[in-house]
């Protein structure tokens, strides 16, 4: 576990393996269990965690934030709706290590993932997010995501209603 005190050199972002799934489970199944940041209930198993990671591909990255060899933190870009026309639009996830939040992980990933949906032709981007991750919310918006929807109390976990916002980047003009 990190020290709170303790500063981060520069991440190195680069493309998920499959070698890297195991870590990548971990950090998301941290807030699976303890977090309204994903309405999933139940954590990931590895071999869920293969198929989605199989169906990712060269227009859907998958990356991982690594320091000094460890993995503290992931984010993808997928897609956000099956039908064709919705093609160059893309849903982006971060997941930082639990220990390892606001020491610029989330940061250095939303970087990488615009830069390449950029460089993938994509249109534009959009966040689901849990209406109480102010963190997430605002670091979103330092990127120039805009809030565009809110949709109440679509989710429930932790025997509570949830709302979640969604935020939208547009990548080109």
């Amino acid at each position: 576990m990190l020290d709170r005190k303790t500063t981060l050199e520069q991440p190195r972002i680069r493309p998920a393996t499959a070698r890297d799934l195991d870590a990548v489970n971990a950090v998301y199944n941290h807030y699976v269990v303890h977090s309204t940041t994903t309405y999933q209930t139940e954590p990931e198993t590895r071999e869920a965690r293969q198929a989605w990671f199989d169906s990712h591909g060269a227009k859907h990255p998958v990356t991982v934030a690594e320091v000094d060899g460890e993995i503290l933190g992931w984010g993808s870009l997928s897609p956000f709706h099956p039908r064709a026309a919705y093609h160059r639009t893309v849903e982006d996830s971060i997941y930082v290590r639990h220990d390892a939040r606001r020491r610029g992980i989330g940061r250095a990933l939303l970087t990488d993932l615009i830069d390449r949906a950029i460089k993938l032709g994509h249109h534009t981007i959009i966040a689901g997010i849990d209406s109480e991750q102010a963190g997430s919310i605002a670091l979103h918006a330092r990127f120039g995501f805009v809030e565009v929807a809110r949709l109440r109390e679509v989710g429930f976990k932790f025997d509570r209603w949830l709302d979640v916002v969604y935020m939208q980047r547009m990548l080109a003009e």
